[in-house]
This record gives structure tokens, sequence and C-alpha cells, in this order.
């Protein structure tokens, strides 16, 4: 190739990257010497080229789209359903969770409630799942109930349009981890009932708590009426999973021990 010829080249090779740029596919732009050598040296049909120069592109935005929901999602990072120990805790169906992974309960509007004492992995499956759905394109939200009640206090006077802008009432699946280690008050357990009552059939609520169905009156201070009107809304079309078991923490407290 003449001199003349490789300097056209690269121009073509800068022009094409200019306007890749210019459309927003920065990643393409920065693949695409790469690509177009890999291309020629192979010599790969055209279209291919384009086919493997758009999907750098949209993998490395699935890549940060990921990275982005999963910071703002507030879930405890480290905690996936892959190092998740089916072995230790039988009591959980591992077929049930990865169904719940696919995320067609999400779709659905659906509730899941994960239900055992403490340190039998409520919390680890729950943020596991909610990975997953971050991952299959949902919106996610992860609170404790006592941060979750904080939020839901200082917007509780907010006007209806102001407050459906809000992330525990917008996202797709709302995760509400350790219901059930406190009592909560007349007004806590209000606003919780208008939590559950507005993403009924809106948007999807998975649970975390220690307590079953039964002690759930107790939970929300006493009040037998406001519990049965609540659980109305979160058990109709629910996927309630009891665990039970050891505790994971008991069990590398034990290991240490040894």
């Amino acid at each position: 190739m003449s001199g003349k010829t490789a300097t056209a080249g690269r121009v073509d090779l800068d022009k094409t990257r200019e306007r890749l740029e210019k459309l927003g596919l920065l990643h393409a732009s920065e693949q695409l010497s790469a690509l177009l050598t890999e291309t020629v040296k192979n010599d790969r049909p055209h279209h291919r080229f384009l086919d493997e120069l758009l999907e750098v592109e949209l993998s490395q935005r699935e890549e940060r789209r990921i990275k982005t929901s999963l910071r703002l999602s507030g879930l405890p990072p480290g905690q996936t359903l892959g190092n998740f120990d089916f072995s230790f805790q039988p009591s959980v169906e591992k077929s049930r969770i990865e169904t719940l992974a696919t995320c067609g309960w999400i779709r659905e509007h659906e509730t899941v409630l994960l239900q055992g004492p403490p340190g039998v992995g409520k919390t680890h499956l729950a943020v596991g799942l909610g990975v997953k759905a971050i991952e299959n394109g949902f919106s996610v939200a992860f609170f404790q109930l006592e941060d979750l009640l904080q939020v839901m206090k200082q917007t509780a006077e907010l006007s209806p349009k102001a407050l459906r802008r809000k992330k525990h009432l917008n996202v797709a699946l709302l995760v509400i981890d350790e219901v059930g280690f406190q009592q909560l008050t007349r007004e806590e357990a209000s606003l919780l009932f208008r939590l559950v009552s507005y993403r009924y059939g809106r948007g999807s609520i998975l649970i975390t708590t220690n307590k079953s169905i039964k002690d759930w009156p107790e939970i929300l201070a006493g009040d037998e009426v406001m519990a049965t009107a609540l659980l109305d809304r979160l058990l109709h079309h629910c996927h309630v999973l009891n665990i039970k078991g050891r505790s994971y923490r008991l069990r590398d407290l034990e290991s240490r021990l040894k």
C-alpha cells in the first residue's frame, strides 16, 4: 500500500470514527480500527464486520446500564444467586429460585415473601433476585424496613403526583428487608399499608421476614383489621418461600472457633 493510499485510509477511518461518536456510538468508535483490521485479515463479509461493531456497542452499553442500575438500587454488593450455598440450605428449592430468577413474577406485578429465622439466607436470596431483575432490564430499589420507614415519613406530606416519582413507589421491584424485627407504630403501619396498596397491581414487592403470616397483626401495631387488609393485597399472586435450617453466620462462627 502506497503512503498516499494509507494516508487516505486513515483519513476515511477518522471520519467514520467521528461520525460514530456524533451518533453516540462511543464504544464502536473505540473498537473500529481493531475490528476492521481483523475483518480484512480474515476476509470476513462486510455485514459480519457491521454486526460485530454493533455488538461491541450494545454489550458495553448493557454492561454500563447494569453497573449503574446496581449502584442506584442500593443492593448490597457481592451477594448473587451464583454464590448462594444451596447445599447448606436444603429447605430452599433451587428450582423455585431458578424460576423466580426468570423474572416472570415481576412482569406480572406479583410478590415474593421469604420467611425464616435470622441467618438462613433470606437477604442473600432477595439480593440475588434483585440482581437478576436488573440483568433482565427491571428497575430495583433495596431498603431495610427501618430505612424505608424513615423515607416514607419524610415524604408523607408530598402531593400524590410528587410522591409517585419517589423510587420506592415507581421501581419495578421493591425489596424490603428485615420485616418483623420491630413492632411498628400505628403511623408506620399505616405508611406500610399505603405503600403496599399503591404498588398492588402496579409493581412487585419482595419481602424478607422472620415472622410467619399469623404474626403480622403483632408487627402492625396490633391492628388485625389493617394486617388483614395488607396481607390480602400482599398475598394475592404471591410466591411464599419458608426457609428453615441452620444460620450461615453461626456456621462461619463455628468454623472460626475450631
